[in-house]
């Protein structure tokens, strides 16, 4: 719906949501990008889309709706043929008893749209409004199966060629190979997933797609489109068709229901052909709180003491996969001011920040981590984040950006929030330097959020209660009473079982017992499709350097010593963390167990 800019501007501060000095920052912006007004308030998150169709849908006294696309029948989305739906944005979604029929549209005052509708419907129509993104979303169940969808999309050629065999014709937009390209990554970003896997096996191509962390196979395509297949995607991604001995990278970008989605492409030559991965990022990702990705109590607290110190280094650590970098963006973009200057050095440019300077790692053109970095430092940062150190070269140059006056950020790949220390005297880095500029070190893995609508609560038996007893090494009574402590200030920060601040621990004069686990229901439901898990959540500790700390890093002590006096200074370990989430229902103890097995 096109609204007009003085509506917007009159709502909005009859709101409180816009000042005056807003207002002409944004008129300036919409004349140098030109964009509506209304799509910039939303981008620059001052009003929500759904919380300003309200507010607009309340002004021209049109009822606001937001509609379950789940909810909808099939027969009764049916009723506007899909190509109308799409060009007008309506969905039919209900009928009444007397036959008046529900409209949910985008533009209620688009006279064109109701005149046509009328003619295919009826007169009996009772119109909402509602957003842009929830009709499309709905839209989208017009979709049938996309695995099936992708048979009939190969097996629609007349004859399907050898894998040798094929020309530029069979690689047009609007070719079988380019519509079953559109509908893998389609059904991948419906279904969440991160990484798409195009694996050729000895007869058929096998599709994966990597769900909360989890490699699910979705589809079995033949062996001869294979090729196709594959120099379809490196088009998109700008590699070169022709090279398939050696491995090459690529990005390119798609549009699914209005939302730009990029996609990281890496190509390897395996035993069998070529495999393809690619990384599915979300171009216009809103960066979450520290509150929303998990973190909470001490982690919370020493994490945001360590970030507003004018210099100094914050590590992050934590193998692939496990979220740094999500947690790096959330950092940045709360100290993301007009008054700081932020300047990166990345491989690859992940998440996409507004105002701020990230540049991606070229080895080719002599673009290393190291390189990037003495470039930044004359660039006069305020805050610098370093993708990765790497190497010896990279940290010392870290290290010296710290001890001059600069805050910064850089991920390491260790076990630990501890042997991450150690790890930096194995990259001859001097101990008094790491004691004076580090100031907290966060590690951190990502576990499988238990679907809310159909996790089922259990009182766990006697062979559970010690298996969790030596997995967390739960020895005394103490270590209970101090666990039911946690789980009391999680339940007072909001963390897990919505509705519910009781502890599913019990603390009685003699010993603390676990009334209650929770666990993924066998099957699970249509929230989380059918996988009994929906979403991830991080599970964190932070280690902060205090004086005691520092002289253990001086003195050379292993990381267990500077492990155990960080527990002993309020440090919650990771693996406690998540137990403490798996208490609370937000995750399961099996899930834990999967991700700090290690530990």
């Amino acid at each position: 719906m096109r609204i007009s800019d003085h509506l917007i501007e009159r709502l909005l501060k009859q709101a409180g949501k816009l000042t005056d000095e807003q207002v002409v920052s944004l008129k300036q912006q919409e004349i140098n990008e030109k964009k509506p007004l209304q799509d910039l308030v939303v981008a620059a998150g001052i009003i929500s889309e759904k919380d300003l169709t309200q507010i607009v849908a309340k002004e021209i006294e049109v009822p606001f709706i937001d509609l379950d696309p789940k909810e909808i029948p099939k027969e009764t989305l049916r009723l506007i043929p899909e190509r109308i739906a799409r060009q007008y944005n309506v969905v039919v979604f209900g009928i009444n008893d007397d036959g008046t029929k529900l409209l949910a549209m985008e533009d209620p005052d688009d006279i064109q749209a109701i005149s046509f509708l009328q003619k295919q419907l009826g007169e009996d129509l009772k119109i909402y409004v509602a957003t842009r993104s929830n009709i499309l979303s709905c839209l989208d169940q017009f979709r049938e199966n996309i695995s099936s969808e992708i048979t009939q999309v190969i097996s629609s050629e007349e004859e399907v060629k050898a894998e040798e065999e094929f020309d530029e014709k069979d690689l047009a937009e609007d070719s079988p190979i380019s519509q079953t390209v559109n509908l893998l990554i389609e059904g991948a970003i419906k279904a969440s997933a991160s990484d798409v896997h195009i694996e050729p096996r000895e007869n058929y191509i096998s599709v994966r797609y990597r769900i909360d962390g989890i490699l699910q196979e979705v589809n079995k395509l033949p062996k001869k489109v294979h090729r196709a297949l594959v120099s379809r995607i490196k088009i998109l991604s700008n590699l070169k068709i022709d090279e398939q001995r050696a491995p090459q990278d690529g990005r390119f970008k798609i549009a699914v229901n209005d939302i730009v989605y990029a996609l990281r492409v890496s190509t390897l030559p395996i035993a069998e052909g070529e495999k393809v991965v690619m990384r599915i990022l979300g171009e216009g990702s809103k960066a979450l709180t520290l509150e929303e990705l998990g973190y909470w109590g001490t982690s919370l607290a020493n994490i945001n003491h360590a970030i507003v110190q004018p210099h100094g280094m914050i590590l992050v650590t934590g193998p692939t996969g496990s979220g740094k970098s999500t947690s790096l963006f959330s950092i940045l973009s709360i100290l993301n001011k007009p008054e700081v200057n932020i300047s990166t050095i990345e491989d690859p440019v992940e998440y996409k920040i507004p105002g701020t300077n990230q540049t991606q790692v070229n080895p080719v053109a002599g673009m290393t981590f190291a390189n990037g970095l003495r470039a930044l430092l004359r660039q006069d940062p305020n805050i610098i984040m370093i993708g990765e150190i790497r190497d010896t070269e990279t940290a010392n140059l870290a290290v010296q950006a710290a001890l001059t006056g600069h805050l910064v950020f850089a991920t390491l790949h260790t076990n630990n929030a501890a042997t991450c220390l150690p790890r930096l005297l194995d990259m001859e880095i001097e101990p008094f330097l790491i004691a004076s500029t580090v100031r907290a070190v966060v590690g951190q893995r990502l576990v499988r959020r238990l679907c809310p609508t159909c996790r089922e609560p259990y009182a766990p038996d006697a062979n559970t209660l010690k298996r969790i007893t030596e997995t967390f090494n739960i020895k005394t009574a103490g270590d209970m009473a101090n666990i039911h402590k946690l789980e009391t200030i999680a339940s007072q920060a909001g963390i897990g079982r919505a509705n519910d601040d009781k502890p599913t621990t019990e603390l009685s004069t003699s010993e603390t017992q676990i009334l209650t686990l929770y666990k993924a229901h066998d099957g699970g439901c249509d929230e989380c499709s059918h996988n009994g898990y929906h979403g991830r959540v991080g599970i964190y500790e932070t280690l902060e350097n205090s004086s005691t700390i520092q002289k253990l890093i001086v003195g050379n002590s292993t990381s267990e010593s500077i492990q155990g006096q960080a527990t002993q200074e309020g440090m919650v370990t990771m693996q406690l963390d998540g137990f403490i989430k798996a208490l609370r229902g937000l995750t399961s103890i099996e899930e834990i167990m999967r991700v700090t097995a290690e530990e």
